[in-house]
């Protein structure tokens, strides 16, 4: 059914390049975190290297919401391979999803900022709630799509839907877990969200494919 699917992609074109651009605005401000060190605050007390590093945990906390929200938006495209109509719910869900992902910036400067501080824990606390809340939305957006047969593209691959839908029921607890290790301790916690950042960047399991 060629000109079937054709309507499909032309109908969800218009919410995938307005996610692609939200996304694509949300790993660029993470840049803004680190900071270019100020030549009258370094002079005659610390080198230029010794205050580029002292700012390791701005790295680490780039690195890991860089990697986070890129796979994060890998995971979105994918989706949207068995997602080819919409409709007002499903619009709605999805803009909620990307109003978590414009919020990123914000838990990783905190991250960033506290880190090495008495409030690390704190930091981490807000830092992996975040994640855990785009897990919650990324399921419930996948499940109302993936149970809504008019929006799944037509004679669609049922067993890709259902791997994709066992990976994601693991989302949101496994990112619980990291939230409440933040409250023991912020390695675990921030380690955590790497490992799963990992996890969601090779779904081996989803099987999903291009059409």
């Amino acid at each position: 059914m060629p000109s079937s699917i054709g309507s499909d992609e032309k109908e969800t074109g218009r919410i995938e390049a307005f996610s692609d651009g939200i996304f694509g605005i949300a790993i660029t401000l993470l840049i803004l975190n680190i900071k270019v060190p100020k030549a009258a605050d370094i002079h005659g007390k610390a080198s230029l290297l010794q205050a580029l590093g002292a700012q390791w945990p701005a790295y680490l906390s780039y690195l890991n919401s860089f990697l986070t929200v890129l796979i994060m938006w890998m995971n979105h495209h994918k989706l949207f391979r068995h997602i080819r109509r919409s409709d007002h719910v499903f619009m709605i869900l999805n803009g909620l999803l990307l109003m978590g992902v414009t919020i990123v910036p914000f838990p990783t400067a905190i991250l960033a900022e506290y880190m090495h501080t008495p409030e690390a824990r704190t930091a981490a606390a807000v830092y992996s709630g975040s994640y855990l809340a785009i897990a919650i939305l990324f399921y419930v957006m996948w499940h109302y799509a993936s149970h809504s047969p008019a929006l799944l593209a037509h004679h669609d691959d049922r067993e890709s839907v259902a791997a994709i839908s066992r990976q994601y029921h693991f989302g949101p607890l496994l990112y619980l877990v990291a939230f409440v290790l933040s409250f023991v301790s912020v390695w675990a916690s921030v380690g955590m969200c790497i490992a799963l950042a990992i996890f969601f960047a090779f779904p081996g399991v989803t099987k999903t494919h291009a059409r």
